[in-house]
């Protein structure tokens, strides 16, 4: 069956684009269409979605609130256990290598950490951290205490072409993924590296999902709370308060924040985040619930210099390093090279069970950002005729995102559930561009103080809107082991900008059919296939550093297939996805420096690979997990080059920032109260320019946790400690860049943060922070 399989994958992957687009445009339409009309052709099992209806009287109080917690999270990124309580089981979901994979059922790749496997690790960790060892990703982070983020690499595509979500609303990017939610409050990280649902609200989906879902007020009076302190004079304190329901109104809610404070890691600087979580839950008997869950960072950190090839192989061979200076005279001076901002995000999802089968959901999101940025602007003239250093600023006076989606379903049948919605988005930001002296101490004084001011510089707005329509089906015949999803997204969005110079603009729309069907064999084995379009469309970021001169990049489409294989047991869990890619107006972003990237075109590219994961169940204690990704991607078009005015004749090259193979080991210890987990990460060689003249080597990650869980005291319920490690060979490694470049031999690529302001050196480097320890306290009270 597996043969058969594989062999309509390899035709269907041979046919063109504009042939498979139209395969599947209308299969996805003749698939929806029959499911709605059908009469029936199986036995009378109930679907996941008519259990729910014709069991809603005899849900008690008790119940409601798992059935309405597992119905929060009923979206493709589903595991087993979570359906099975669905229909009535009280079995958890099934983990394996200490809760660093999930058995899953859906119809795509999915790549799971749970919270068995969050605890264990730094409560500086931010979702990307947790991530780190699923086989479809590489994960590039900048620093050690958590507070800068970092950058995704999957299967030949980037963070900017994934979909970010906190509790299924779209979050703040790869970067500033430390704005969202604090680890302790994260429940599950998953990715659907090749597929996103129809009804899900993102733009930027051909590199797949990641959704981080949090945490649900407990239901008793409480709380925790921990402190950390470690390496690079890093101290964090965290608390968390529970009301429990409230009365008998069904409502609970819970409040969080942290405080966090460290040191640069190379070179001078002093980084500071603030945060606050919120979160409000209330269930109905019959399956309805309404769930908020709110956040608000602050953060001033140091801007970093990412080194270029040079300057790194300097710091390796000569540990002469790339960092900020201590020196306020020196215009690299740490305190002008800051960055200033503060975040808002919001989310509300609601689920509503309505008579005759029907169902409602809505889900309201809105973010806010508003800050500013300094970089060294060179050296001035202030008006009594002294030589003063200078800054130069970004200043957001706001980027909102505000959008909802809006859903109706119906049970068709005892096999067939079929939904239809909208999505409506506004994304806009508004920025402007001054420079002003730097006060007497070397520091920058703020974009808006009067006294430094030289000039207000340009102002930027860009923005898009989007309208989408979208239906899907979900049919589950022969005793719902078959189980066919298919539906179909039009999406329809106004993009612009507005400069000094003028104002541009475009209508774009996007055709997105999916198609997925799994099978299971028996209770042990599960085969699925699936098939989609996404694409990308440039955010409003990337349209900040565009200047209407310079034309708005095309939408990046993708069509994608993917055949996979799950296979578990008492002692280990399998999965495994063969996928294929093809690309077209590949958009990727120029690394400017100072945090600045610019997006180009580079044509069309190929990516065929497969992951594996396997992972063990405790016996005595031990619990392992591998997984590796193989991946053969290829540029298919020669791009122009306009800053040496030559064509680069990269067709046929690897792939920029797609690394061969992302291998990964990891073990887990526990005995009574003793838990450990230790974990090695590998990436190989890598291009990191179009022209296939600028490359990277491998490399290996590691990390390493300790603790014990005591005994409970008093009010201490949970009284925990543990050391987490990283880097513990104190490795020198690349891994990654910053983003995409012509060639080796650009000329204003890279911003080296001096004068002269672009060294033409090719790319810049996120670098494996050196080996630190972070000791942490907690407990539950």
């Amino acid at each position: 069956m597996l043969t058969n399989s594989s062999q309509t994958f390899r035709l269907f992957a041979s046919l063109s684009r504009r042939k498979r687009l139209m395969f599947l445009s209308g299969l996805a339409s003749a698939v929806t269409w029959c499911s709605a009309t059908s009469i029936g052709l199986a036995a009378p099992i109930p679907t996941r979605h008519a259990a729910t209806h014709s069991s809603a009287k005899k849900v008690t109080s008790t119940r409601s609130s798992k059935v309405a917690s597992v119905k929060k999270n009923s979206n493709p990124l589903q595991a087993k256990g979570e359906e099975d309580i669905l229909v009535g089981s009280h079995r958890q979901a099934l983990n394996g290598g200490g809760g660093m994979m999930r058995l899953e059922t859906a119809p795509h790749a999915v790549q799971t950490v749970t919270k068995a496997y969050i605890n264990m690790r730094s409560p500086t960790s931010t979702a990307l951290d947790l991530v780190k060892n699923l086989p479809s990703l590489n994960i590039m982070a900048p620093d050690s205490s958590g507070m800068e983020g970092g950058q995704i690499q999957s299967r030949g595509l980037t963070d900017l072409d994934m979909a970010l979500m906190v509790d299924g609303a779209p979050a703040a990017a790869a970067k500033y993924m430390t704005e969202d939610i604090d680890s302790e409050n994260l429940e599950e990280v998953s990715v659907a590296p090749g597929s996103a649902a129809r009804d899900l609200p993102v733009m930027s989906a051909a590199g797949g999902v990641m959704n981080s879902r949090t945490h649900l007020p407990s239901n008793k009076f409480g709380g925790m709370m921990d402190f950390s302190y470690g390496t690079n004079n890093l101290s964090r304190e965290f608390i968390r308060l529970e009301t429990g329901e409230i009365g008998n109104s069904g409502v609970k809610s819970f409040f969080s924040f942290s405080n966090t404070h460290a040191r640069s890691w190379m070179g001078a600087g002093i980084n500071q985040r603030k945060h606050i979580d919120f979160g409000v839950r209330k269930d109905w008997d019959n399956g309805s619930n309404a769930h908020l869950f709110l956040s608000w960072n602050s953060e001033d950190f140091v801007i970093d210099n990412y080194p270029t090839e040079q300057q790194f192989l300097n710091y390796k061979h000569n540990g002469i390093g790339w960092g900020r200076s201590s020196d306020s005279r020196n215009v690299n001076y740490w305190k002008n090279n800051n960055d200033h901002w503060n975040q808002v995000f919001l989310t509300a999802p609601i689920h509503v069970v309505l008579p005759k089968k029907f169902t409602f959901d809505l889900q309201p999101y809105f973010s806010f950002g508003q800050g500013w940025d300094a970089s060294p602007g060179g050296i001035g003239t202030d008006a009594s005729g002294a030589q003063r250093n200078m800054t130069s600023y970004f200043d957001e006076h706001g980027a909102r995102q505000v959008g909802a989606t809006a859903k109706l379903g119906y049970d068709i049948d005892r096999h067939n559930h079929i939904s239809l919605g909208y999505w409506y988005e506004n994304n806009v930001t508004d920025r402007n561009y001054p420079s002003g002296f730097v006060m007497d101490n070397g520091a920058a004084p703020g974009p808006n103080n009067a006294n430094y001011l030289i000039s207000k510089g340009d102002r930027q707005k860009a923005g898009y809107e989007i309208h989408s329509l979208f239906i899907q089906d979900t049919a589950r015949y022969l005793h719902d082991k078959l189980v066919i999803n298919a539906g179909f997204k039009f999406v329809m969005a106004n993009t612009w900008n507005k400069d000094y110079y003028g104002y541009q603009g475009n209508n774009r729309t996007a055709p997105l059919p999916q198609l997925s069907i799994s099978y299971n064999i028996d209770n042990q084995n599960q085969i699925y296939i699936n098939a989609e379009g996404d694409y990308r469309q440039p955010s409003t970021n990337d349209l900040g550093w565009l200047y209407t001169s310079m034309p708005i990049p095309k939408n990046q489409y993708s069509i994608k297939e993917e055949l996979g294989y799950r296979y578990h047991n008492k002692y280990l869990m399998l999965d495994m996805s063969f996928f294929n890619y093809n690309v077209t107006n590949r958009i990727v972003d120029q690394y400017l420096g100072m945090n600045s990237f610019r997006p180009f075109s580079i044509g069309n590219q190929t990516m065929r690979g497969f992951d594996f994961m396997i992972a063990g169940k405790s016996i005595h204690g031990f619990s392992p997990y591998a997984s590796i990704e193989y991946l053969h991607a290829t540029q298919d078009s020669n791009v122009f080059d306009p800053y040496q005015q030559i064509m680069l004749h990269s067709k046929g090259t690897q792939a920029v920032m797609a690394p061969r193979i992302i291998a990964n080991f990891g073990l887990t210890y526990t005995y009574k109260g003793f838990f450990a987990n230790g974990s090695v990460h590998y990436t190989g060689p890598q291009s990191v320019s179009v022209a296939n003249d600028q490359r990277i080597p491998g490399y290996v990650t590691n990390s390493l946790s300790l603790g014990y869980h005591f005994q409970p005291f008093s009010f201490l319920k949970s009284p925990t400690f543990k050391l987490n490690f990283t880097n513990l060979t104190g490795s020198i490694v690349r891994t990654g860049a910053m983003g995409a470049v012509y060639s080796a031999k650009d000329s204003s690529t890279v911003y080296s943060g001096s004068s002269p302001a672009y060294t033409g050196y090719g790319n810049s480097f996120m670098v494996e922070p050196r080996f630190s320890m972070t000791g942490t306290i907690s407990t539950s009270f």
